[in-house]
């Protein structure tokens, strides 16, 4: 295991450098300048400063290595800040946001709290939803329950996020008056009333993502349950006289994890990479936002600082997900 991880993480260097590349070219090369939302009136001396207090003016490959270097460097001096420090080492340099004209990475970590917390709650409630009834609407196939749960996941396969939100505040916000519209981001948890607060403005949107997350791994869930049911190991389990939970839960939903591992793997940089359209309908500032307005205003840096590190996490998780694969089948040896 420990050969494989190593040979593994050793491959994944070129090819995140190669993504680099391919990232930062096709977006540079895309129409839009720093000096784009600059008045006309501007003189172009004072242009071409600005361009170059930017770091714009430089060739495509300097800008490509610097841009490079910030995401595997950090400055001695500032070892304690990270990449997402708000605070700058003397002499620091950084890649800086067309739009803001302050450092990408400040944005960035200023902006991840609330995804977290917001995105990440979401499909952690969704997942802890979805595996208990994905495992019981396979064990009583055709029930009234698996029925039921058939239809939920098919709404929430079948209905975008924008609707399922718009919908869940006109009932619960509008008609109801049980939570608000939308999301205080200077809202701070500092004692019970607060921590009421926080949770009342997490709920809806919470509610949007979690539906649409449980849908997806609730259905993996309950196919990879029936596959498993019906092999012969689990009848010689029963042969055995075995309990029916042990043979379910011991032997069945050990085997039936392995593709749900890596559905819940490969959806877990959606976390980090925000809710775009959830975030911008009930007004959470997290990354989904932050990509949008990048995107708006052809912040070109922001939006390939953002791409890149969600390639980054997808193919991290992607490795997560082939290590468990050992520990959950004892068939797999990659050794």
């Amino acid at each position: 295991m420990l050969i494989f991880t190593l040979r593994r993480l050793l491959l994944a260097i070129p090819t995140l450098l190669a993504i680099s590349l391919v990232i930062f070219l096709l977006i540079d090369l895309a129409p839009g300048s720093p000096m784009s939302e600059i008045p006309l009136t501007v003189p172009p001396e004072v242009r071409q400063k600005m361009m170059a207090a930017l770091g714009a003016d430089q060739p495509v490959f300097l800008r490509y290595l610097l841009w490079l270097r910030q995401f595997f460097w950090v400055e001695p001096a500032n070892l304690l800040n990270g990449w997402f420090g708000t605070h700058l080492a003397e002499g620091e340099q950084r890649i800086l946001s067309w739009q803001s004209r302050a450092p990408v990475f400040m944005i960035i970590g200023q902006r991840i709290p609330q995804t977290l917390i917001v995105v990440g709650t979401a499909y952690l409630v969704g997942a802890m939803i979805a595996l208990p009834i994905g495992i019981y609407s396979a064990y009583r196939q055709y029930s009234w329950f698996d029925q039921f749960g058939t239809l939920v996941a098919m709404i929430g396969f079948s209905v975008p996020t924008f609707f399922t939100g718009t919908l869940l505040i006109i009932i619960f916000a509008v008609w109801l008056g049980w939570f608000p519209t939308k999301y205080d981001t200077m809202l701070s948890v500092t004692d019970w009333t607060s921590f009421t607060k926080q949770v009342r403005q997490m709920s809806l949107p919470v509610m949007t993502l979690g539906l649409a997350n449980a849908a997806a791994i609730s259905r993996y869930m309950r196919s990879s349950m029936l596959d498993n049911m019906t092999q012969d190991y689990v009848r010689t389990a029963r042969a055995k006289g075995m309990t029916e939970r042990t043979v379910v839960l011991k032997h069945v939903l050990r085997n039936s994890l392995i593709p749900v591992v890596t559905v819940i793997a490969l959806g877990i940089p959606s976390i980090f990479g925000g809710a775009i359209i959830t975030e911008n309908l009930f007004g959470v500032n997290g990354i989904g936002a932050a990509l949008i307005g990048a995107i708006n205003a052809n912040d070109l840096p922001m939006v390939q600082t953002l791409a890149f590190i969600f390639a980054v996490l997808i193919v991290v998780f992607n490795l997560i997900a082939d290590v468990l694969y050992g520990f959950l089948d004892p068939r797999i040896r990659y050794d």
